[in-house]
């Protein structure tokens, strides 16, 4: 009888192959500016510790979020989104509304020097400009930083003095239930206890329109830099393995850690995994309940979904306002 036992080398190579034949038809479900030619790159070997994907390959994430639906899909909803009250009116944002907007918010950033490799701290209740301001930096090349909304003073200005932010961006107030959350008031106390002081521009939403302190030559109101500039912004040109976003452990069991996402292997597994994991169909409106700020929110409310060209909810409260039955009412 003959031995059917294979070398542990035959095995690793095999699976090797089979695994990159896979991924490599993953990656090419995306739009590159430059195709790659090497697929997978990892070692876990602690002397030459790597993992890069498509690492030859160039993209840009809101390209393959947005501009790449426009031709078919402009007046499909990218999203809509639920206000916190009830009695409030819902907004419906279509792929070509949402391409301006994001243009618009690049557009902000590069004209208060933010250029790419810079990091961009995000304090945002769960709003439509939230998503605009990640795509933005996608778009110019910037590393975005979202900070859950939910977090201290004092835990923002860690994470800004970690990251080297230079500009945060928030908004007045955030609303969650019956509370309001005074987002720009956490913002000027971050600041004062950030230690590196390398924040030096403040970009703040008009969500609520209750009044806010204000500092001369430091904050600016969004919908007065929005006014001025162009609705039309050219995507950077991205390799695969640069930064996309930092996003960073809750600090429960220490310092919090931040951790690097890059642009091609994420965007890849990000859409594929809201695809297969949701069964996500065309016609399908999708919801995920999970806040901007943590990485199931970023993967997918905004990047999954948007790069499959889906139409998703964004809600702005909390599942259970003003009555448990507001998720189903939903």
């Amino acid at each position: 009888m003959k031995s059917v036992t294979r070398k542990a080398s035959e095995i690793s190579l095999s699976s090797h192959l089979e695994r990159e034949t896979y991924w490599d038809k993953i990656g090419k479900n995306l739009t590159w500016m430059r195709p790659y030619s090497r697929i997978e790159n990892v070692s876990y070997n602690l002397e030459d510790f790597r993992i890069r994907w498509y690492e030859d390959g160039t993209l840009n994430a809101s390209v393959n979020c947005i501009d790449r639906h426009l031709p078919h899909y402009k007046d499909r909803l990218a999203f809509i989104w639920e206000p916190n009250e009830p009695h409030d009116f819902p907004r419906h944002i279509t792929y070509g509304q949402l391409s301006e907007e994001v243009d618009r918010f690049s557009n902000v950033l590069k004209g208060l020097g933010i250029r790419k490799g810079d990091c961009v701290t995000i304090y945002m209740p769960m709003v439509p400009e939230a998503v605009y301001a990640m795509l933005a930096c996608a778009r110019i090349g910037a590393i975005h930083c979202v900070v859950f909304a939910g977090f201290s003073a004092q835990a923002l200005a860690e994470r800004i003095d970690d990251c080297g932010g230079k500009i945060v961006i928030t908004a007045d107030y955030g609303r969650r239930g019956a509370k309001k959350i005074p987002l720009k008031e956490e913002v000027d106390k971050a600041l004062q206890k950030a230690e590196g002081k390398t924040v030096s521009q403040v970009i703040v939403v008009r969500h609520t329109g209750d009044p806010v302190s204000m500092a001369p030559g430091r904050d600016h109101w969004y919908h007065e830099l929005g006014a001025k500039v162009s609705s039309t912004c050219s995507p950077v040109e991205m390799g695969a393995e640069d930064p996309l976003f930092i996003l960073y452990t809750s600090g429960s069991t220490g310092k919090p850690k931040g951790v690097l996402h890059t642009t091609g292997g994420y965007l890849a597994y990000a859409a594929h995994t809201h695809a297969l994991i949701f069964n996500y169909q065309p016609q399908d409106i999708y919801w995920c309940t999970a806040d901007i700020g943590w990485i199931t929110g970023h993967t997918y409310i905004v990047y999954g979904p948007l790069a499959n060209a889906a139409t998703s909810v964004i809600y702005e409260g909390i599942p259970t306002y003003p009555t448990a039955s507001r998720c189903w009412r939903l």
